[in-house]
């Protein structure tokens, strides 16, 4: 073989996937396109592991727009002429070396695969894991990290909404960054990556081409992350005012007659852009290297079709117009420059000057090799799931003791320090800000309003992958139902391990199983998504972690509700169950039982017939006006949920409800059963409850009645909602002080 194990390995190539080119070609590739392989072949390229997964979730809908996979993001029609743009992308690895840039980097690219589609973004979201606190270099990314998200999307003017942020020693070594945007366009207005067919003029705008992000698809996000130093210069460093020069430029000329196409630059730089805009265009490419703008002195044709430089996009130009486009550019300051042309030769001919430097193609490129394993569970799981957990003492602390402990827990504590960082107000179309179960915001020009969420427990995936990726898509839907909105469309980020390895196979493909049935049963598609694989240190994965950001709509945006207590007084309702009572099977994978105990054990559980059911009561319940607010039942338990309720509404609750005798009060308080939804109400409005609740088949519970100021549940705690709230508010970052020794 002419090309050695170190040129395959920096490409994340196989010896096998090497001879298929070969084959494939008829000849070896020269050194320029194995590189141009070796991207496109990647795993974050190719899916080359989980698109036969991927094909298993639904994406129909009569709202969808672009097949899924097809395009730089997923698009539905919300009615009205109106259509969202939607994605959910991850920049881990980069983020892992270096944080801000990382980071910001992430919020940019998913930025640009937004407004490429000739939407305007709105919001961004995010979906956050680290390791614990107690440790220097996690305290160091965490706060990186967040700072870059801040930093990019405070500056592009793009409101950050709403997210998650969990901590545990599973990510010690590799932190995910998951970034979601959203925009609004006309549907008339959709813009497509393609290059239009044949004749076509290529224009590439924006930033200069440097070497940073050169192997940032193949070496580094798509195999495992064994050494930092070795990566550093595939981390890209990003610009965001140019950002905010390049989403109003784009937006202008996409709603010119003089382009066919956009397609932002993205993993693999301009080989991916250019290659799958031709793919989409059924055409073939010429690119002249020579006539791209340059950083730095001396780069290869092969650096400069791989550099991952951000701010960069490739624009399809009608022939004739490419002045007017220019001056379209120019005057935003913005650098543009015809680098070729599309051809019918369906070739990706690649030139320096007049010398030809290759041209493999199209369909080659674009058609990687796909694989469909054998998973195998791992052998340690049933010793998990089996876990006696009826035999565990109850803890020595009292139930306040482990209700404050558990309030002030990073995982659940208020997350204020990171999103007061984030401004949620730019562009005046947010109406339920971070720190709810989903974000509202309103959509200008009509009455509708869309609400957004992103949601995922490792924990539960760890345990039972199939269980746990269900919840991870009930979780994200029940969080929009709990506003008002009904969900139509998710996006997903599919966090794991090395996938040649059977058992993280089997945690993939048994969590997008599980993910799918989900879908069906709640009747709603995924429209678009990424994959981040390969996500280990030294040989260690991180728990599967898949991330669904799910979106909602609402036909008025005036009929929603937050998860704050509205007045004293107020009747307090569990929804999805009738009577209190809980077995010690509820503590599975729960905070308390890690917190408190230790492990991380158990068996989840999730009915989807009862959370179906659950979640459209909910939302009648909102839309008919029954209900002032609602909020999700879910980490911490309901004691947590209805402490939240009572913090944000600024008021306290006197829960008197009948407790079953032979119930354990700490399965009872701080069980993590799903299908569940705290609700309050005027106590005048409880037969409408009762009869809504009786025609949709779902329990519910009286718990008790808002109160003024104090927090009491039965004979088992009471406490001022001052104490409480004290100790949610600082918990986070007393534990950034508390370690770092402030």
């Amino acid at each position: 073989m002419p090309v050695s194990q170190q040129t395959l390995n920096e490409l994340a190539l196989t010896e096998a996937e090497y001879e298929a080119i070969v084959e494939r070609l008829g000849r070896e590739p020269n050194h320029l396109e194995l590189g141009l392989f070796g991207s496109l072949w990647s795993e974050h390229c190719g899916y080359k592991h989980s698109k036969p997964l991927l094909r298993l979730l639904p994406s129909d809908s009569p709202r969808l727009m672009v097949s899924p996979g097809s395009e730089n993001a997923g698009v539905v029609d919300i009615g009205g002429g109106i259509a969202v743009v939607m994605k959910i992308e991850s920049h881990n690895h980069p983020s892992a070396i270096e944080p801000y840039q990382g980071a910001a980097t992430g919020v940019g690219g998913i930025v640009r695969d937004i407004f490429a589609m000739g939407a305007r973004p709105i919001a961004l979201l995010n979906s956050l894991r680290f390791g614990s606190l107690a440790d220097a270099r996690n305290r160091y990314l965490f706060g990186g990290v967040v700072a870059g998200i801040s930093g990019y999307g405070n500056c592009i003017g793009v409101p950050n909404v709403g997210g998650e942020v969990y901590f545990s020693d599973s990510y010690a070594g590799n932190p995910l960054v998951n970034a979601m945007c959203v925009g609004i366009l006309a549907a008339d207005d959709l813009v497509r990556a393609t290059t239009g067919g044949a004749g076509h003029l290529l224009m590439l705008v924006g930033s200069d081409t440097g070497r940073d992000g050169i192997h940032g698809a193949s070496g580094l996000a798509s195999r495992t992350f064994e050494e930092e130093r070795e990566l550093r210069p595939t981390v890209q460093v990003g610009n965001p005012f140019m950002e905010k020069s390049l989403i109003e430029a784009c937006l202008e000329v996409a709603k010119t007659e003089h382009i066919v196409g956009i397609q932002d630059l993205g993993a693999a730089g301009l080989t991916s852009a250019s290659v799958e805009a031709a793919s989409n265009g059924r055409s073939g490419i010429e690119i002249d290297v020579a006539l791209v703008p340059r950083r730095e002195t001396e780069m290869t044709p092969y650096e400069v079709m791989l550099s991952e430089s951000q701010e960069r996009m490739l624009v399809a130009v009608k022939p004739g117009h490419e002045d007017a486009v220019k001056a379209i550019f120019d005057k935003w300051d913005l650098q543009s420059t015809l680098i070729g042309r599309a051809t019918d030769d369906g070739l990706a001919r690649i030139f320096e000057g007049a010398e030809l430097q290759g041209e493999p193609p199209i369909d080659i490129l674009t058609d990687a090799p796909q694989y469909r394993l054998q998973g195998v569970k791992p052998g340690w799981l049933a010793a998990l799931q089996e876990y006696d957990l009826s035999a565990l003492p109850l803890p020595e602390q009292s139930p306040l003791e482990t209700l404050l402990r558990l309030l002030a827990s990073p995982n659940i504590a208020s997350k204020e320090w990171v999103y007061r960082q984030y401004d949620h107000q730019v562009q005046t179309n947010t109406v339920a800000s971070p720190g709810g179960d989903a974000a509202v915001l309103r959509v200008k020009g009509s009455a509708k309003g869309i609400a957004l969420s992103t949601d995922g427990n490792g924990r539960l995936c760890y345990l039972d992958p199939f269980v746990g990726g269900m919840i991870a898509v009930a979780e994200a839907c029940r969080n929009v139902s709990c506003v008002g909105a009904e969900p139509i469309a998710l996006t997903d980020c599919l966090n794991f391990g090395n996938p040649e390895k059977p058992e993280i196979y089997y945690q993939l493909e048994q969590c997008v199983l599980g993910m799918a049935e989900a879908c069906r049963a709640l009747n709603v598609p995924v429209i678009s998504g990424n994959v981040s694989l390969y996500n280990e240190t030294q040989g260690t994965g991180i728990y599967p972690t898949p991330i669904v950001g799910c979106l909602g709509l609402l036909d008025d945006v005036r009929a929603n509700v937050g998860m704050g207590f509205q007045r004293a007084g107020d009747t307090v309702v569990l929804l999805g169950v009738s009577g209190l009572g809980a077995d010690a099977s509820a503590l599975a994978g729960s905070e308390y039982l890690e917190i408190m105990h230790g492990p991380v054990a158990g068996m989840p559980a999730l009915d989807l017939g009862k959370e179906a059911a659950l979640q459209r009561a909910c939302r009648r319940l909102v839309s008919e006006g029954v209900i002032r607010s609602a909020h999700d039942c879910s980490e911490g338990g309901l004691a947590v949920a209805l402490a939240e309720s009572c913090i944000a509404g600024g008021l306290g609750i006197r829960c008197d409800a009948d407790i079953a005798p032979d119930c354990r009060w700490d399965a009872l308080l701080f069980g993590e059963t799903q299908s569940r939804i705290v609700v309050s109400l005027p106590p005048e409005r409880m037969d409408a409850l009762e009869r809504l609740c009786a025609a949709a088949g779902v329990g519910w519970t009286a718990l008790g009645k808002v109160a003024e100021s104090r927090f009491t549940i039965g004979s088992l705690i009471d406490v001022p909602m001052s104490e409480l709230e004290a100790g949610w508010r600082n918990g986070l970052e007393g534990a950034l002080n508390e370690h770092a020794g402030g």
